[in-house]
């Protein structure tokens, strides 16, 4: 079972990846981006780690949710409302039972991408970290650790794409070759799920 202290590591561990990664992320971005997508999501995940340690909410829904709405409300960008999107739908979706199973976090998780999939408007093969989140949650059934390689493969596999949606769009032909920032970020997100578990 999976408790809010959980949780919390896994928020905890993805603010530590982010910040380690921030500047891969943002070389990622400069060719087919604006070249914040690693400093945007180091202010928001900073924020989100702080905010956890002041509030410590006490179920699994509530530490995704405020994490969430903090993304929100300190990222700028698309990767704010992004981020954010996913991890409070995925919070709304866990309710308030104070623990949860694998599977119903990889149910709330999948409500969580299906929220972003509609909020961005992109699909599978578009370029973006849908190309991490759907293959990483479909995994996940199969342990952490499975996740976690869905979701590398993933973002690698977004390089040779045509970007059809967002900044990246822009630059049709010329975003191929490139991986795709979002998508690498997203699969930060899935390791550190990982190594909150442990796997």
């Amino acid at each position: 079972m999976l408790d809010a202290d959980f949780f919390r590591r896994w928020m905890t561990a993805t603010a530590a990846s982010v910040d380690r990664e921030a500047e891969r992320l943002t070389a990622l971005d400069s060719p087919i981006g604006d070249a914040d997508h690693g400093s945007n999501l180091q202010r928001g995940f900073t924020a989100v780690a702080t905010a956890l340690e002041k509030e410590a909410p006490d179920t699994p829904g509530a530490v995704v949710v405020l994490a969430g709405r903090t993304l929100i409300s300190t990222v700028g960008g698309a990767s704010g409302p992004l981020y954010g999107t996913l991890l409070r739908r995925t919070g709304k979706a866990l309710g308030d039972a104070g623990e949860v199973t694998a599977e119903q976090l990889a149910e709330a998780l999948r409500a969580g991408v299906e929220a972003v999939m509609t909020l961005g408007g992109a699909a599978p093969g578009d370029k973006t970290m849908i190309d991490t989140l759907v293959p990483a949650v479909d995994a996940l059934g199969n342990g952490f650790a499975a996740a976690r390689t869905a979701a590398e493969q993933g973002a690698l596999a977004t390089t040779p794409l045509q970007a059809r949606k967002g900044r990246a769009s822009y630059l049709g032909e010329r975003s191929i070759g490139h991986q795709d920032p979002g998508a690498t970020s997203a699969a930060l997100l899935i390791a550190a799920l990982a190594e909150a578990a442990g796997e």
